[in-house]
């Protein structure tokens, strides 16, 4: 992966409609050259994914919230990942250092489909010990895009 396949990673994280005509008058490349790259990349695996990002709030999924999960000291962490995997509710699950076990982000319509999700999906699952939920009041910045730095060279 060199400069010019970051910078293409740059450019279609924020906006995945441009064209290779866009791309290669913005970097310097022929078309031919940006599509044989976009092809390479998402065959690697380096584009994971092309979706719509869609805005929680205009479709009704007004409640964000971050719920630490401290789990048993023997529980199957396999079996939990893959039940944060099955919940349509969550949106990221991380296995974390610190006191807690795991961090997971929730959206939900409001606060009565979080209490439901918590009580009849989450604190059922296998292991769970407990679980402290933090509801955010307003998200100044949420993207999934990456820094990529000038000169940083990425793993093949």
């Amino acid at each position: 992966m060199d400069t010019h396949d970051l910078q293409i990673l740059q450019l279609i994280q924020s906006d995945n409609r441009r064209s290779a005509a866009e791309i290669g008058q913005e970097i310097g490349l022929s078309v031919s050259a940006v599509s044989d790259r976009l092809r390479r990349l998402n065959a690697s695996g380096a584009v994971a994914g092309n979706r719509a990002v869609i805005d929680p709030a205009r479709v009704g999924i007004t409640v964000c919230a971050f719920v630490f999960v401290d789990l048993e000291p023997r529980a199957d962490e396999a079996l939990f990942a893959a039940a944060l995997r099955s919940f349509a509710e969550v949106q990221e699950a991380h296995h974390i250092t610190g006191p807690h076990s795991w961090l997971v982000k929730v959206r939900v319509c409001d606060t009565a489909a979080l209490q439901r999700f918590l009580t009849t999906q989450l604190k059922p699952v296998q292991g769970v010990l407990r679980t402290e939920t933090i509801i955010a009041l307003d998200t100044a910045k949420e993207t999934s895009e990456l820094c990529f730095s000038p000169g940083q060279g990425a793993a093949p």
